[in-house]
Protein backbone atom coordinates (compact mmCIF):
# COMPACT_ATOMS: atom_id res chain seq x y z
CA UNK A 1 0.00 0.00 0.00
CA UNK A 2 1.07 3.57 -0.58
CA UNK A 3 0.56 6.71 1.46
CA UNK A 4 0.73 10.28 0.25
CA UNK A 5 2.22 11.64 3.50
CA UNK A 6 4.60 9.38 5.44
CA UNK A 7 4.53 10.75 8.95
CA UNK A 8 2.25 12.01 11.67
CA UNK A 9 -0.70 10.16 13.18
CA UNK A 10 -4.09 10.79 11.64
CA UNK A 11 -6.82 12.51 13.61
CA UNK A 12 -9.96 11.10 15.13
CA UNK A 13 -12.88 9.88 13.06
CA UNK A 14 -15.19 12.62 11.85
CA UNK A 15 -18.49 10.92 12.60
CA UNK A 16 -20.00 9.15 15.56
CA UNK A 17 -20.52 5.84 13.80
CA UNK A 18 -16.83 4.90 13.41
CA UNK A 19 -16.22 5.92 17.01
CA UNK A 20 -19.05 3.69 18.22
CA UNK A 21 -17.58 0.78 16.26
CA UNK A 22 -14.17 1.50 17.81
CA UNK A 23 -15.70 1.64 21.30
CA UNK A 24 -17.40 -1.72 20.82
CA UNK A 25 -14.16 -3.23 19.51
CA UNK A 26 -12.25 -1.82 22.45
CA UNK A 27 -14.70 -3.45 24.84
CA UNK A 28 -14.23 -6.79 23.11
CA UNK A 29 -10.44 -6.54 23.34
CA UNK A 30 -10.59 -5.49 26.99
CA UNK A 31 -12.66 -8.60 27.68
CA UNK A 32 -10.18 -10.75 25.75
CA UNK A 33 -7.34 -9.36 27.88
CA UNK A 34 -9.29 -10.17 31.05
CA UNK A 35 -10.10 -13.67 29.81
CA UNK A 36 -6.40 -14.22 29.08
CA UNK A 37 -5.38 -13.31 32.61
CA UNK A 38 -4.44 -9.68 31.96
CA UNK A 39 -1.99 -10.15 29.08
CA UNK A 40 -2.80 -10.70 25.40
CA UNK A 41 -0.08 -11.67 22.92
CA UNK A 42 0.17 -9.09 20.15
CA UNK A 43 -0.85 -11.45 17.36
CA UNK A 44 -4.16 -12.04 19.14
CA UNK A 45 -4.59 -8.28 19.65
CA UNK A 46 -3.85 -7.68 15.95
CA UNK A 47 -6.31 -10.41 14.94
CA UNK A 48 -9.10 -8.70 16.86
CA UNK A 49 -8.10 -5.19 15.76
CA UNK A 50 -8.28 -6.18 12.10
CA UNK A 51 -10.79 -9.01 11.87
CA UNK A 52 -13.20 -9.05 14.84
CA UNK A 53 -16.55 -9.68 13.08
CA UNK A 54 -18.28 -6.42 12.19
CA UNK A 55 -15.85 -4.35 14.27
CA UNK A 56 -12.25 -4.95 13.21
CA UNK A 57 -10.66 -2.69 10.65
CA UNK A 58 -11.13 -5.10 7.73
CA UNK A 59 -14.54 -6.21 8.98
CA UNK A 60 -16.17 -2.80 9.41
CA UNK A 61 -17.61 -0.51 6.73
CA UNK A 62 -14.85 2.13 6.47
CA UNK A 63 -13.68 2.90 2.89
CA UNK A 64 -10.02 1.74 3.29
CA UNK A 65 -8.92 1.73 -0.37
CA UNK A 66 -8.57 4.86 -2.50
CA UNK A 67 -6.22 7.30 -4.20
CA UNK A 68 -6.79 10.26 -1.89
CA UNK A 69 -7.61 10.82 1.77
CA UNK A 70 -10.53 13.04 0.68
CA UNK A 71 -12.36 9.87 -0.34
CA UNK A 72 -12.24 8.67 3.27
CA UNK A 73 -9.68 6.02 2.34
CA UNK A 74 -6.54 5.12 4.26
CA UNK A 75 -4.16 3.84 1.59
CA UNK A 76 -3.89 2.92 -2.07
CA UNK A 77 -2.85 -0.47 -3.44
CA UNK A 78 -1.44 -1.15 -6.90
CA UNK A 79 -4.77 -2.05 -8.59
CA UNK A 80 -6.35 1.21 -7.39
CA UNK A 81 -3.27 3.18 -8.41
CA UNK A 82 -3.41 2.00 -12.02
CA UNK A 83 -5.32 -0.68 -13.98
CA UNK A 84 -2.02 -1.35 -15.73
CA UNK A 85 -1.09 -3.46 -12.71
CA UNK A 86 -3.90 -5.93 -13.35
CA UNK A 87 -3.35 -5.92 -17.10
CA UNK A 88 0.31 -6.91 -16.67
CA UNK A 89 -0.34 -9.42 -13.90
CA UNK A 90 -2.94 -11.00 -16.19
CA UNK A 91 -0.20 -11.79 -18.71
CA UNK A 92 1.66 -13.77 -16.06
CA UNK A 93 -1.54 -15.42 -14.85
CA UNK A 94 -2.39 -16.48 -18.41
CA UNK A 95 1.06 -18.00 -18.91
CA UNK A 96 0.79 -19.83 -15.58
CA UNK A 97 -2.65 -21.16 -16.47
CA UNK A 98 -1.24 -22.47 -19.75
CA UNK A 99 1.82 -23.96 -18.06
CA UNK A 100 -0.32 -25.86 -15.56
CA UNK A 101 -3.20 -26.70 -17.92
CA UNK A 102 -5.73 -25.16 -15.54
CA UNK A 103 -8.67 -22.76 -15.90
CA UNK A 104 -9.31 -21.22 -12.48
CA UNK A 105 -7.99 -18.18 -10.62
CA UNK A 106 -8.14 -18.04 -6.82
CA UNK A 107 -7.69 -14.67 -5.17
CA UNK A 108 -7.11 -14.31 -1.44
CA UNK A 109 -8.03 -11.01 0.18
CA UNK A 110 -9.59 -9.35 -2.87
CA UNK A 111 -9.99 -5.95 -1.19
CA UNK A 112 -12.16 -3.61 -3.23
CA UNK A 113 -12.40 -6.10 -6.10
CA UNK A 114 -10.31 -3.86 -8.36
CA UNK A 115 -7.69 -6.49 -9.14
CA UNK A 116 -10.31 -9.17 -9.78
CA UNK A 117 -12.07 -6.87 -12.25
CA UNK A 118 -8.81 -6.12 -14.04
CA UNK A 119 -7.85 -9.78 -14.28
CA UNK A 120 -11.27 -10.91 -15.44
CA UNK A 121 -11.42 -8.19 -18.10
CA UNK A 122 -7.95 -9.04 -19.41
CA UNK A 123 -8.24 -12.83 -19.28
CA UNK A 124 -11.73 -13.15 -20.73
CA UNK A 125 -12.81 -16.71 -21.44
CA UNK A 126 -9.41 -18.07 -20.41
CA UNK A 127 -10.79 -18.11 -16.85
CA UNK A 128 -13.76 -20.39 -16.36
CA UNK A 129 -14.02 -19.82 -12.61
CA UNK A 130 -12.75 -17.00 -10.38
CA UNK A 131 -12.86 -17.84 -6.69
CA UNK A 132 -12.41 -15.25 -3.95
CA UNK A 133 -11.54 -16.15 -0.37
CA UNK A 134 -12.02 -13.11 1.89
CA UNK A 135 -12.83 -13.00 5.59
CA UNK A 136 -14.39 -9.53 5.42
CA UNK A 137 -18.15 -9.45 4.95
CA UNK A 138 -18.17 -5.71 4.19
CA UNK A 139 -15.50 -6.09 1.53
CA UNK A 140 -17.34 -9.05 0.03
CA UNK A 141 -20.36 -6.81 -0.47
CA UNK A 142 -18.24 -4.30 -2.38
CA UNK A 143 -16.70 -7.07 -4.44
CA UNK A 144 -20.15 -8.44 -5.38
CA UNK A 145 -21.14 -5.04 -6.70
CA UNK A 146 -17.94 -4.39 -8.60
CA UNK A 147 -17.77 -7.85 -10.15
CA UNK A 148 -21.42 -8.05 -11.22
CA UNK A 149 -20.46 -8.16 -14.95
CA UNK A 150 -18.73 -11.50 -14.30
CA UNK A 151 -21.35 -12.95 -11.96
CA UNK A 152 -21.48 -16.18 -13.99
CA UNK A 153 -17.83 -16.92 -13.18
CA UNK A 154 -17.13 -15.40 -9.76
CA UNK A 155 -17.87 -17.08 -6.46
CA UNK A 156 -16.90 -16.63 -2.82
CA UNK A 157 -15.84 -19.36 -0.43
CA UNK A 158 -15.36 -19.41 3.33
CA UNK A 159 -13.10 -22.44 3.39
CA UNK A 160 -10.77 -24.21 1.01
CA UNK A 161 -11.81 -27.35 -0.85
CA UNK A 162 -9.68 -30.46 -0.72
CA UNK A 163 -8.09 -29.62 -4.10
CA UNK A 164 -7.22 -26.35 -5.80
CA UNK A 165 -6.17 -26.42 -9.43
CA UNK A 166 -5.29 -23.10 -10.99
CA UNK A 167 -3.44 -19.86 -10.32
CA UNK A 168 -3.56 -18.33 -6.85
CA UNK A 169 -3.15 -14.56 -6.48
CA UNK A 170 -2.51 -12.69 -3.24
CA UNK A 171 -1.82 -8.96 -3.49
CA UNK A 172 -1.00 -7.40 -0.10
CA UNK A 173 -2.43 -10.35 1.81
CA UNK A 174 0.55 -11.57 3.80
CA UNK A 175 1.30 -8.17 5.34
CA UNK A 176 -2.16 -8.10 6.96
CA UNK A 177 -1.69 -11.41 8.74
CA UNK A 178 -1.11 -11.04 12.51
CA UNK A 179 2.49 -11.17 13.70
CA UNK A 180 4.15 -11.91 17.01
CA UNK A 181 6.40 -9.22 18.43
CA UNK A 182 9.78 -10.05 19.98
CA UNK A 183 11.68 -7.50 22.04
CA UNK A 184 15.29 -7.97 23.15
CA UNK A 185 15.98 -5.85 26.21
CA UNK A 186 19.25 -6.04 28.11
CA UNK A 187 20.15 -9.14 26.12
CA UNK A 188 16.97 -11.01 27.14
CA UNK A 189 14.26 -11.87 24.61
CA UNK A 190 10.63 -11.12 25.47
CA UNK A 191 7.34 -11.58 23.68
CA UNK A 192 5.52 -8.28 23.53
CA UNK A 193 1.83 -8.29 24.37
CA UNK A 194 -0.93 -5.90 25.37
CA UNK A 195 -2.28 -5.24 28.87
CA UNK A 196 -4.24 -2.44 30.55
CA UNK A 197 -2.50 0.33 32.44
CA UNK A 198 -3.74 1.98 35.65
CA UNK A 199 -6.08 4.20 33.64
CA UNK A 200 -7.56 1.25 31.75
CA UNK A 201 -5.77 2.10 28.50
CA UNK A 202 -4.00 -0.37 26.23
CA UNK A 203 -0.30 -0.61 27.11
CA UNK A 204 2.68 -2.69 26.05
CA UNK A 205 3.73 -5.51 28.37
CA UNK A 206 6.71 -7.80 27.76
CA UNK A 207 7.19 -11.35 29.03
CA UNK A 208 10.37 -13.47 28.81
CA UNK A 209 10.07 -16.05 26.05
CA UNK A 210 11.85 -18.93 24.38
CA UNK A 211 10.76 -17.59 20.99
CA UNK A 212 13.53 -16.21 18.77
CA UNK A 213 13.88 -14.60 15.36
CA UNK A 214 14.81 -17.17 12.68
CA UNK A 215 18.40 -15.87 12.57
CA UNK A 216 20.64 -14.50 15.33
CA UNK A 217 20.66 -10.70 15.66
CA UNK A 218 24.20 -9.42 15.97
CA UNK A 219 24.97 -7.04 18.81
CA UNK A 220 23.65 -6.55 22.32
CA UNK A 221 21.48 -3.49 21.67
CA UNK A 222 17.74 -3.47 22.37
CA UNK A 223 15.90 -4.82 19.35
CA UNK A 224 12.23 -5.08 18.34
CA UNK A 225 11.11 -7.29 15.48
CA UNK A 226 8.35 -9.59 14.23
CA UNK A 227 7.97 -13.27 13.49
CA UNK A 228 5.30 -14.54 11.10
CA UNK A 229 3.79 -17.90 12.10
CA UNK A 230 0.41 -17.08 10.51
CA UNK A 231 1.84 -16.11 7.11
CA UNK A 232 4.04 -19.19 7.09
CA UNK A 233 1.09 -21.31 8.21
CA UNK A 234 -0.95 -19.90 5.33
CA UNK A 235 1.68 -21.16 2.85
CA UNK A 236 1.64 -24.60 4.44
CA UNK A 237 -2.15 -24.70 4.23
CA UNK A 238 -2.08 -23.55 0.62
CA UNK A 239 0.46 -26.24 -0.21
CA UNK A 240 -1.80 -28.89 1.31
CA UNK A 241 -4.65 -27.88 -1.00
CA UNK A 242 -2.86 -26.84 -4.21
CA UNK A 243 -2.92 -30.03 -6.27
CA UNK A 244 -1.79 -28.35 -9.49
CA UNK A 245 -0.96 -24.72 -10.03
CA UNK A 246 1.05 -21.61 -9.26
CA UNK A 247 0.71 -19.02 -6.50
CA UNK A 248 1.74 -15.39 -7.09
CA UNK A 249 2.24 -13.40 -3.88
CA UNK A 250 2.86 -9.65 -4.12
CA UNK A 251 3.72 -7.62 -1.04
CA UNK A 252 6.22 -5.32 0.59
CA UNK A 253 9.03 -6.96 2.47
CA UNK A 254 12.57 -8.29 2.46
CA UNK A 255 14.55 -11.50 2.43
CA UNK A 256 15.58 -12.74 5.85
CA UNK A 257 19.06 -11.20 5.86
CA UNK A 258 17.62 -7.72 5.30
CA UNK A 259 14.56 -8.19 7.49
CA UNK A 260 16.59 -9.07 10.57
CA UNK A 261 19.46 -6.68 9.91
CA UNK A 262 20.94 -5.46 13.22
CA UNK A 263 20.14 -1.87 12.28
CA UNK A 264 16.41 -2.61 11.81
CA UNK A 265 15.96 -2.43 15.57
CA UNK A 266 12.46 -0.89 15.58
CA UNK A 267 10.81 -3.61 13.51
CA UNK A 268 8.46 -2.96 10.59
CA UNK A 269 5.03 -2.79 12.25
CA UNK A 270 3.16 0.39 11.23
CA UNK A 271 -0.38 1.75 10.94
CA UNK A 272 -2.10 3.44 8.01
CA UNK A 273 -4.90 5.98 8.28
CA UNK A 274 -6.01 8.78 5.94
CA UNK A 275 -2.91 8.16 3.77
CA UNK A 276 -0.60 8.83 6.70
CA UNK A 277 1.63 6.47 8.64
CA UNK A 278 1.97 6.19 12.40
CA UNK A 279 3.68 3.76 14.74
CA UNK A 280 1.12 3.33 17.54
CA UNK A 281 -1.07 0.26 17.00
CA UNK A 282 -2.62 0.67 20.46
CA UNK A 283 -4.35 3.95 19.52
CA UNK A 284 -7.58 4.31 17.50
CA UNK A 285 -7.95 0.54 17.32
CA UNK A 286 -10.29 -0.53 14.53
CA UNK A 287 -10.02 2.84 12.78
CA UNK A 288 -6.73 2.18 11.01
CA UNK A 289 -4.78 -0.58 9.35
CA UNK A 290 -2.04 -2.53 11.13
CA UNK A 291 0.61 -4.10 8.95
CA UNK A 292 4.09 -5.60 9.03
CA UNK A 293 6.51 -6.25 6.20
CA UNK A 294 6.87 -9.80 4.90
CA UNK A 295 9.87 -12.03 5.57
CA UNK A 296 9.97 -13.58 2.11
CA UNK A 297 12.62 -16.11 3.10
CA UNK A 298 10.38 -17.52 5.81
CA UNK A 299 7.38 -17.65 3.48
CA UNK A 300 9.38 -19.32 0.69
CA UNK A 301 10.87 -21.89 3.07
CA UNK A 302 7.43 -22.70 4.49
CA UNK A 303 6.13 -23.31 0.98
CA UNK A 304 9.17 -25.38 0.03
CA UNK A 305 9.06 -27.48 3.20
CA UNK A 306 5.39 -28.19 2.49
CA UNK A 307 6.17 -29.57 -0.98
CA UNK A 308 5.92 -26.57 -3.31
CA UNK A 309 8.71 -25.32 -5.54
CA UNK A 310 9.98 -21.74 -5.53
CA UNK A 311 9.55 -20.55 -9.13
CA UNK A 312 10.76 -16.98 -8.82
CA UNK A 313 11.33 -13.98 -6.59
CA UNK A 314 11.97 -10.43 -7.74
CA UNK A 315 10.99 -6.82 -7.23
CA UNK A 316 7.61 -5.61 -8.45
CA UNK A 317 9.43 -3.27 -10.81
CA UNK A 318 11.35 -6.06 -12.52
CA UNK A 319 8.28 -8.28 -12.57
CA UNK A 320 6.06 -5.74 -14.33
CA UNK A 321 8.77 -4.75 -16.80
CA UNK A 322 9.26 -8.44 -17.64
CA UNK A 323 5.51 -8.78 -18.21
CA UNK A 324 5.56 -6.04 -20.86
CA UNK A 325 5.19 -2.74 -19.04
CA UNK A 326 6.56 -0.63 -21.90
CA UNK A 327 3.90 -1.67 -24.39
CA UNK A 328 1.19 -0.88 -21.84
CA UNK A 329 2.69 2.53 -21.07
CA UNK A 330 2.95 3.41 -24.76
CA UNK A 331 -0.81 2.94 -25.12
CA UNK A 332 -1.73 5.21 -22.20
CA UNK A 333 -2.44 8.96 -22.11
CA UNK A 334 0.27 10.97 -20.36
CA UNK A 335 -1.63 11.40 -17.05
CA UNK A 336 -2.34 7.69 -16.76
CA UNK A 337 1.22 6.87 -17.79
CA UNK A 338 2.56 8.83 -14.83
CA UNK A 339 0.35 6.89 -12.42
CA UNK A 340 1.35 3.55 -13.92
CA UNK A 341 5.03 4.46 -13.71
CA UNK A 342 4.71 4.61 -9.92
CA UNK A 343 4.24 0.85 -9.98
CA UNK A 344 7.88 0.37 -11.00
CA UNK A 345 9.74 3.45 -9.73
CA UNK A 346 12.23 2.50 -7.03
CA UNK A 347 11.17 5.32 -4.70
CA UNK A 348 7.47 4.42 -5.10
CA UNK A 349 6.37 0.76 -5.29
CA UNK A 350 8.91 -0.77 -7.65
CA UNK A 351 11.59 -1.84 -5.18
CA UNK A 352 9.92 -2.18 -1.79
CA UNK A 353 7.25 -4.50 -3.21
CA UNK A 354 8.33 -8.00 -4.19
CA UNK A 355 6.73 -10.86 -6.11
CA UNK A 356 7.17 -14.47 -5.03
CA UNK A 357 5.98 -17.37 -7.17
CA UNK A 358 5.63 -20.89 -5.82
CA UNK A 359 4.00 -23.86 -7.47
CA UNK A 360 3.49 -27.56 -7.71
CA UNK A 361 6.05 -29.82 -9.37
CA UNK A 362 6.13 -29.97 -13.14
CA UNK A 363 5.30 -26.37 -14.07
CA UNK A 364 6.65 -26.09 -17.59
CA UNK A 365 8.96 -23.27 -18.62
CA UNK A 366 10.20 -20.12 -16.93
CA UNK A 367 7.57 -17.68 -15.72
CA UNK A 368 7.84 -14.47 -17.73
CA UNK A 369 7.73 -12.19 -14.70
CA UNK A 370 11.09 -13.56 -13.51
CA UNK A 371 12.93 -13.76 -16.84
CA UNK A 372 15.24 -10.92 -15.80
CA UNK A 373 16.31 -9.82 -12.34
CA UNK A 374 15.30 -12.97 -10.49
CA UNK A 375 16.50 -12.83 -6.88
CA UNK A 376 15.68 -16.32 -5.66
CA UNK A 377 19.34 -16.75 -4.73
CA UNK A 378 18.96 -13.94 -2.17
CA UNK A 379 16.19 -15.63 -0.19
Amino acid sequence: MMNDHPGGPAGAASSGEPESVAAALRGQIVQAIADAGGWLPFDRFMQLALYAPGLGYYANASPKFGLLAASGSDFVTAPELSPTFGALLARQVRQALDATGTHEVWEFGAGSGALAAQLLAALGDRVRRYVIVDVSGSLRARQHERLAPWADRVEWLDRLPARIEGVVVGNEVLDAMPVQLLQRTGGVWHERGVALDAQGQFAWADRPTDLRPPVPIDGTHDYLTEIHPQAEGFLRTLAAHLARGVALLIDYGFPEGEYYHPQRHMGTLVCHRAHQVDSDPLADVGLKDLTAHVNFTGVALAAQDAGLEVLGYTSQGHFLINCGLQSELDALPQAQRAQAAKLVMEHEMGELFKVLAVGTAGVEGELMGFSSGDRTHRL
